[in-house]
């Protein structure tokens, strides 16, 4: 499968943004879909998680209350709503997928978007 991510832009602390990634190439509703980003210096870190049916979510604790992961099979898109955005949260963000047979925390992503560059301006 195919991903490209987009989305990324420069915002204020406490400001918003969408990231979307839109899915080709192999049915969509196969693959659950994480959010990773990693900023300079730093590792790559999972930001959220997805089922392939939308019903689980997972978070990492910095985000939770703030970004909302969400998908739209009909699209094949998968979005992360960043709200109450922190300078902390400044990095390249990717969407990967992983397939549906492993549960989310597997940690099985093997297809991955180029990045969408974010920066959180103090």
């Amino acid at each position: 499968v195919q991903l490209q991510a987009s989305g990324g832009g420069l915002v204020q602390a406490g400001g918003s943004l969408r990231l979307s990634c839109a899915a080709s190439g192999r049915t969509f509703n196969n693959y659950n879909m994480g959010w990773f980003r990693q900023a300079p210096g730093k590792e790559r870190e999972s930001v959220a998680a997805i089922r392939w049916d939308g019903g689980s979510t997972v978070y990492a604790d910095s985000v939770k209350g703030r970004f909302t992961i969400s998908r739209d099979n009909a699209k094949n898109t998968v979005y992360l709503q960043m709200n109450s955005l922190k300078p902390d949260d400044t990095a390249v963000y990717y969407c990967a997928a992983a397939a549906r047979v492993y549960p989310l925390g597997a940690n099985k992503y093997n297809y991955w978007g180029q990045g969408t560059q974010v920066t959180v301006s103090s």
